[in-house]
């Protein structure tokens, strides 16, 4: 509960919101494609498709500039190895679910070869994950150059948008100025969440101005264009944190922002339930409405991976969602502390 304290709320709220969003896409499409139909899910996914992930990786840039500057030791550990670790256990975990799939159709030589591809080419759902550290890393790296040059540069190649087909290059392109401007930008980020909460009918204003423009833009076919898709991901990143600092207002919501504070457990074990609830589902009700199936699969999807945790979170099996000592380069105090005295021996996933 300490720990919890210390946390900024609206913060959770977002991280909350979006690993929602990115369930519920990945859940809308897959149900989408079994059945072959599209759905009111799928409005959803489209109207939300400009500003999930900006603002899933503007919030994971907003703190860095607490850390930058710390021995290159110490950051690799937290921000390199603790996305690997985990990158790494859970490509194995999802390859040994599909395998037999992809030998059926590959052979198990070309599982073998598939499975060592996807420590360069990052797999499935889990290509967050892989390119954290890369942006990380890349950060640290040009910390000294000027702030508008690095800004000018990260638009133009989000707007340039290059196609090579490796995912880590592509999404890097299209990611990284989101990122860069939570690092570079997090005070006024800061500033604009505490005005929301000062002005609230204000903020209410915006959101409900913003939702009309962006469905304009989406539906009216306009943010695929370059330059446009870029404004739409800073608005709409804006959105999601003034519609966060509202939410961490209330008191009805807390559930998004648990969801939040272990956003990483719900993006690591989401796949599971959610390919098995779509399947049971689509089997024994056929003729369930696409949009509620998608709206199932979702909630399934995201909950499941939270109830997991709680139950888990003090046996053996914890080493899914935390990053054991021996993980470490080398194991903070605390971690060696709480494994002399028997405590938990891990850190967890979702505190970078």
């Amino acid at each position: 509960m300490e720990a919890n304290k210390q946390r900024v709320g609206w913060v959770d709220y977002a991280k909350g919101f979006c690993i929602v969003m990115v369930v519920m896409m990945h859940s809308t499409l897959g149900v989408e494609a079994a059945v072959g139909e599209t759905s009111w899910m799928g409005a959803l996914v489209a109207f939300a498709k400009p500003f999930r992930m900006p603002d899933f990786f503007l919030i994971s840039g907003l703190f860095l500039a607490r850390v930058i500057d710390r021995d290159w030791k110490t950051y690799l550990d937290k921000k390199v190895v603790h996305f690997a670790y985990f990158y790494a256990l859970w490509v194995t975990i999802q390859f040994a679910f599909k395998a037999p799939g992809f030998a059926a159709e590959l052979g198990w030589t070309g599982v073998i070869e598939e499975y060592l591809l996807s420590f360069i080419q990052p797999f499935g759902t889990l290509w967050f994950i892989y390119l954290l550290p890369v942006f990380f890393l890349v950060t640290k790296l040009t910390r000294r150059v000027p702030v508008p040059l690095m800004f000018a540069g990260a638009c133009a190649l989000q707007i340039a948008q290059p196609e090579t087909g490796w995912i880590v290059l592509d999404e890097f392109s299209t990611r990284f100025v989101y990122f860069y401007t939570g690092y570079a930008f997090a005070p006024f980020v800061f500033r604009f969440a505490d005005r929301v909460m000062a002005q609230q009918r204000g903020a209410i204003a915006f959101l409900g101005a913003w939702a009309v423009f962006e469905a304009v833009m989406v539906f009216g076919g306009y943010s695929h264009v370059p330059g446009i898709g870029l404004g739409l991901g800073f608005l709409g990143a804006m959105a999601v944190v003034a519609f966060s600092a509202l939410l961490s207002t209330w008191n009805w919501a807390r559930p998004i922002r648990f969801a939040g504070e272990n956003s990483i457990v719900v993006y690591l074990a989401f796949f599971l339930p959610m390919a098995v609830t779509r399947t049971v589902l689509l089997h024994l009700t056929p003729d369930i409405n696409v949009g509620l199936a998608a709206l199932t699969v979702t909630a399934v999807g995201a909950v499941t991976p939270l109830i997991f945790y709680v139950l888990v979170r003090r046996t053996p099996l914890m080493f899914l969602f935390r990053r054991p000592a021996w993980a470490h380069l080398e194991a903070p105090q605390r971690v060696r502390t709480a494994a002399l005295s028997g405590a938990g021996q891990a850190e967890p996933a979702a505190r970078y």
